[in-house]
């Protein structure tokens, strides 16, 4: 099926199937879903309770996909504000995400 613009689409666990918006912005590219399914597969059986860390998360989609799989929590940092804020709101739209996953903003230093 293909990706809808500006949405990306959890494949698979409890929440399979969920369609998420995140903000248009031309260096953010969700993982494809073939990719994400592939790695997915990989992890299949691993993923109960494990802690996620998802950097340069963008859309979040391997750490939102991940929590769907059964990963006890998720902290995503991503460097833009406003697709962290997206990311955040993502997190509170799916029960239970939130419990204990957190998304923080980098900041760089010169």
């Amino acid at each position: 099926m293909p990706q809808t613009k500006n949405t990306l689409r959890i494949i698979g666990g409890k929440y399979r199937g969920r369609r998420l918006h995140f903000i248009p912005c031309q260096s953010l590219r969700p993982t494809a879903d073939r990719v994400r399914e592939t790695v997915f597969n990989w992890l299949q059986g691993q993923l109960a309770d494990c802690q996620i860390l998802d950097l340069f998360a963008g859309s979040g989609a391997m750490g939102l996909e991940a929590l769907s799989r059964g990963a006890a929590t998720a902290t995503f940092v991503e460097q833009n504000r406003i697709v962290a804020q997206q990311l955040q709101n993502n997190l509170q739209i799916l029960p239970d995400m939130t419990t204990d996953s957190h998304v923080y903003t980098m900041t760089a230093h010169t």
